[in-house]
């Protein structure tokens, strides 16, 4: 997260109605429907917007563009392949593309991914459909990718919060800006937070991590190695490695646990063998 955009290395999809007052810069951008973004979208892939989004920004493509009704984008529309858009699309500053230009309602983004499984089940990729699905609907799957940034429907992201309706989960190697407000939250390795958490269930750190911010849940709290809280943590039991790092106050009604090195009690335990 910069300072007016959030940059991936791979995809983004955004879930209707949600807001997000940054620019997007990624290889693809998938929006559906009544998104609000802020500031300009720039993809290297193609870009689907759906019915009722607003861009407050240029909206630009290396490959092709798929713009649904009633959009508004208060820049320029520049689409290198071709450009499929839907009527009462309000351009402020007009639209290049170099590719065929076709005026029609775009097919919805849900009733594109239906028709990209139903493809791919005509093809008789019947593992690649099920491994779709479950990374989809599993409730099991920890991480749906590790260069995609999936937004749910009804979140918020600003540079003051970055609010989801229900878990978050958080890949290894992000720059994060903004307080996180979850249901759970979940962060792999090496990212780092600018920002507090505050969830209703379990925050689960990894290794590495550095949160410049306070801690609060009402479930339990797991840091793992390594990791490095600039602030307080209030939870209803903390479990924390004895590596990681806590600069302010830790309160826990249920107690607070330190996680050893399995080394170092082996060991502990040598030690009082050889003394016995």
């Amino acid at each position: 997260m910069e300072e007016h955009n959030i940059v991936l290395d791979g995809d983004i999809i955004v879930g209707n109605h949600s807001d997000i007052r940054y620019g997007l810069i990624a290889d693809s951008a998938i929006l559906g429907e009544r998104v609000e973004v802020s500031g300009d979208i720039n993809a290297r892939s193609d870009i689907r917007i759906d019915i009722w989004s607003h861009i407050g920004g240029t909206v630009k493509t290396k490959e092709n563009a798929y713009i649904g009704e009633f959009v508004s984008i208060d820049g320029k529309l520049v689409v290198k392949g071709d450009l499929d858009i839907g009527n009462n699309v309000k351009i402020s500053d007009g639209f290049e593309a170099k590719g065929w230009i076709v005026v029609r309602n775009p097919v919805p983004v849900i009733a594109y991914l239906f028709l990209y499984l139903t493809e791919l089940l005509r093809m008789g990729k019947d593992e690649e459909v099920e491994k779709a699905l479950s990374e989809m609907f599993d409730e099991e799957v920890e991480t749906i990718g590790t260069t995609a940034m999936i937004i749910p429907n009804g979140s918020k992201i600003s540079i003051d919060s970055i609010r989801v309706p229900s878990n978050a989960v958080i890949g290894s190697g992000c720059r994060l800006v903004g307080n996180i407000r979850a249901t759970s939250l979940d962060l792999a390795n090496g990212t780092t937070l600018y920002g507090s958490i505050r969830t209703m269930n379990t925050v689960n750190l990894g290794e590495n991590n550095t949160i410049h911010g306070n801690i609060v849940s009402r479930g339990d709290v797991h840091i793992n190695k390594g990791t490095h809280v600039l602030g307080e943590i209030n939870a209803n039991s903390i479990r924390i490695h004895e590596s990681a790092r806590v600069d302010g106050v830790m309160r826990a009604s249920g107690g607070i646990v330190f996680d050893r090195e399995e080394e170092d009690v082996l060991n502990e335990k040598e030690l009082m063998t050889l003394d016995i």
